[in-house]
């Protein structure tokens, strides 16, 4: 099967995981002897972009001649049998859903946030979850300054929606929706989108207690708890802070970068009891990962397929996160790990307490959650799933 797989990447050094599952979804179709063709943009290219460039990508938002016309070319000539889309937003524009939708072949979309809902895609105001523009008034967004904080950003991106919302542009010109877990499913039909055309697929990972071995890094104490991943807002790193205030006696061992990254390095200074690494290269963080006791995983947004919950699974570790989102449905309390309700501060610090005293019960369930990823989130599954959505179009 030949597949057309498009995809606007984050910033590099981003570690966003719609880029992960793009690269890891399409080298899988490759390794099964499919052809892929890719067609990617990158948001590196908006900041590198002159003032006249920015102004052109900005207005290309609403629809992309560019993109338009590059991939209905690219159809021409690869004649694929399927066009799958993962992440639009912003560059690529929802012209190309029209570029594939009129070239005559299937489109699907893997959602791997709520963007459809929420044109910020976190679902968040603040601190706050919110999904108020799911009823079409997008215009709010600028009383908020939802998106970068900017009221005259945010009545773009108002008005980009409002336009693909009256056209139903993402309602008609997909074929197939893969969601990541049951609330996304809800939030979707809860709109007026189609259930019939709604698929579940979670996302997978490399089978990585097969490929890495714990490591001790130089300065770390021998026992700990993990967070690793984006330092910021919606990844609950601020409740992350609010939680260790309480857990003096308890090392943690935070990876990652992010737009938070100063504050929380302005937290931790002086803390004995935390090891901030940065930015750490992937086996070596998942080496570290490891070697820890449980990972903790605040967030507080709806994740789609968090691969920071998939991988610690794949590790054989316990998680501690937030009963929300993908988690939800990834944690059954007390076996493969624990779940805590939003906003509750003190059930994370009692929880991590619980886990920590006791490694006998923290090994049992990095066992339990072990046994989940090989029932859930192995590749070849994921691949057999994936093959079975593209079948049912052509």
């Amino acid at each position: 099967m030949k597949i057309l797989a498009i995809h606007n990447y984050h910033r590099k050094g981003s570690a966003s995981g719609d880029d992960q599952v793009y690269k890891s979804e399409t080298s899988l179709l490759e390794q099964h002897g499919n052809t892929v063709v890719r067609y990617t943009v990158s948001n590196d290219e908006f900041d590198s972009a002159g003032t006249i460039g920015k102004v052109k990508s900005t207005f290309g938002m609403m629809w992309s001649f560019k993109n338009y016309k590059a991939v209905q070319e690219l159809i021409n000539k690869e004649k694929p049998d399927i066009v799958h889309i993962h992440t639009f937003f912003p560059l690529l524009s929802p012209s190309i859903l029209y570029a594939a939708k009129r070239s005559g072949v299937p489109v699907v979309a893997t959602l791997h946030d709520t963007r459809f809902v929420c044109p910020c895609s976190t679902s968040l105001r603040g601190a706050q979850l919110c999904n108020e523009c799911g009823d079409g008034h997008y215009l709010r967004m600028c009383k908020y300054g939802c998106f970068k904080n900017s009221r005259l950003q945010s009545l773009i991106v108002a008005c980009i929606f409002k336009y693909h919302r009256i056209r139903k542009s993402y309602y008609k010109q997909i074929d197939k929706y893969i969601c990541l877990n049951e609330n996304q499913i809800k939030l979707l039909t809860d709109i007026g989108f189609d259930k019939n055309k709604i698929t579940k697929k979670y996302n997978f990972v490399p089978d990585a207690e097969a490929n890495l071995k714990a490591i001790k890094v130089e300065g770390l104490p021998d026992r700990y708890a993990v967070f690793y991943g984006r330092i910021g807002e919606e990844k609950g790193i601020r409740v992350l802070m609010k939680v260790w205030e309480q857990l003096p006696y308890i090392p943690l061992v935070v990876m990652g970068g992010g737009p938070l990254e100063e504050e929380f390095k302005t937290w931790a200074n002086g803390k004995a009891n935390i090891y901030f690494l940065g930015y750490t290269q992937h086996d070596k963080c998942l080496s570290i990962v490891k070697g820890g006791e449980f990972v903790v995983f605040p967030s507080i947004w709806y994740e789609g397929c968090s691969m920071v919950e998939i991988e610690t699974e794949s590790l054989g570790k316990a998680l501690v996160a937030t009963d929300l989102g993908f988690s939800v449905e990834a944690i059954e309390n007390g076996v493969n790990g624990y779940k805590v309700k939003l906003g509750n501060t003190d059930g994370f610090v009692q929880t991590i307490k619980t886990l920590w005293d006791d490694p006998e019960k923290c090994q049992v369930m990095g066992q339990n959650a072990r046994a989940d990823y090989e029932t859930k989130y192995l590749p070849e599954d994921n691949y057999k799933q994936l093959m079975a959505v593209y079948n049912s179009l052509i």
